[in-house]
């Protein structure tokens, strides 16, 4: 078992960090920012999370609440300081310029001009730290004609062109299930900051804007998307469970559930054709490639279809299994939380959190052979940090005092 595998940070055994000693600094709520702050925390980076006094980030009330508190948040913040402050008040402004001044990346997901209006933009704060890495996360952009609309993740994917693709033929496009646009962009985020570490420790360069726009990063997965359009005249359409132009790889009806096929490699299929009994369909000359199977693949699907509807699911997976033939289930929660797999791979870690109960979250991704992720400590409580890191920059106790009895910090 490896090191990110803890029942309680403080038994965990030390590792070397890939990101020891890079400091972030996390602005805005809910997912996109503060996904990339959680990220790169969990690779040792110290972030520092400003949210505001009081009710802190919204997403500490969504969806499931155990204890007073999301146990999303308990994923979404592990490893991070919380520092209560109101960012509408000139003298917390002058307080995050302090922290931010110490800073290697600062993580914002605010609407743009909001910064500029806090008197914090990146020209303004290249000034005072001329190696910040600044990630700005946005509906639209920094610039352009839709700079200013409001943007959340569901209209991004909306705009890139992923609603148009999840529905059945003919339907109203429905969501992915989670948040993808808003994880997307946070990916992308991730990515820039690390580029621009390197670009300013390796190359000797200065700090940057990285301007992710929640669109723009769910575009960037939407593969042949637009050049077909501009070779072809082609506007791909929504096709279900099913691969367009690539066959065969679709969802099949079992006697108890729906299994997961792709057979569309050339061998694959002579495989998956032989183990459902059609050696005629797996040695005809015509299905030897992708381009043919594609012009039969409503025969292809439904010889697939009525060999699994009068199996089960296990029977399913089992034959492909041996045939070696890729296929899956599709997996629910108590699903993933039974799967040996998973826990084999560190992928269900056993949290303790600040409330004192024990929750089962997911484990760390990617998985590095020598500075491994880790969680080093419990999502924190709303402002549990704000005493201890207004001190490492230099506020004293008095001044601390005083502005906690103005209520600029908590």
């Amino acid at each position: 078992m490896n090191a990110s595998y803890i029942k309680d940070p403080a038994t965990q055994t030390a590792t070397a960090r890939a990101l020891e000693g890079v400091k972030v600094v996390e602005m805005g709520q809910l997912i996109a920012g503060p996904f990339c702050g959680k990220t790169l925390g969990e690779f040792g980076a110290d972030v520092v999370k400003i949210e505001a006094p009081g009710a802190g980030d919204p997403l500490r009330n969504w969806r499931l609440i155990k204890e007073g508190t999301s146990v999303w948040w308990q994923v979404q913040s592990r490893n991070k300081r919380s520092v209560a402050l109101d960012l509408r008040q000139k003298e917390a402004q002058d307080v995050a310029r302090r922290l931010i001044a110490e800073a290697d990346v600062l993580v914002e997901n605010f609407r743009p001009g909001t910064l500029e209006g806090w008197g914090m933009s990146p020209q303004e704060l290249h000034a005072i730290n001329p190696g910040l890495v600044i990630l700005r996360i946005s509906g639209y952009g920094q610039t352009g004609p839709y700079r200013d609309l409001p943007g959340f993740g569901v209209i991004g994917e909306a705009m890139g062109g992923l609603r148009h693709l999840t529905a059945e033929p003919g339907r109203v496009p429905v969501r992915v299930g989670v948040s993808i646009g808003d994880t997307l962009a946070a990916l992308h985020g991730v990515i820039g900051v690390m580029m621009a570490l390197y670009h300013r420790k390796v190359q000797g360069g200065a700090g940057q804007v990285i301007d992710v726009a929640l669109h723009e990063a769910v575009f960037n997965v939407m593969e042949s998307l637009l050049p077909e359009y501009s070779a072809f005249g082609a506007v791909r359409e929504a096709a279900g469970s099913a691969l367009p132009g690539i066959a065969p790889s679709n969802a099949y009806a079992c006697q108890d559930g729906w299994v997961l096929v792709a057979g569309n490699g050339d061998s694959i299929f002579k495989r998956l054709m032989t183990a459902i009994g059609r050696q005629d369909l797996a040695e005809a000359p015509d299905l030897a490639d992708n381009a043919g199977r594609v012009k039969r693949v409503v025969e292809i699907d439904a010889a697939i279809g009525d060999w699994a509807k009068v199996r089960s699911v296990q029977a399913v997976m089992d034959e492909l299994g041996r045939a070696r033939v890729p296929a899956g289930k599709v997996y629910t929660a108590k699903d993933i939380a039974e799967d040996p797999h998973y826990r084999a791979r560190d992928m269900i870690l056993n949290q303790r959190t600040r409330d004192g109960f024990e929750v089962e979250v997911p484990g760390i991704v990617p998985k590095l052979s020598l500075t491994p992720g880790t969680v080093r400590s419990s999502a924190p409580h709303v402002g549990d940090d704000t005493d201890a890191v207004l001190a490492e920059v230099g506020l004293t106790a008095e001044q601390i005092a005083q502005l906690r009895a103005r209520g600029i910090i908590q």
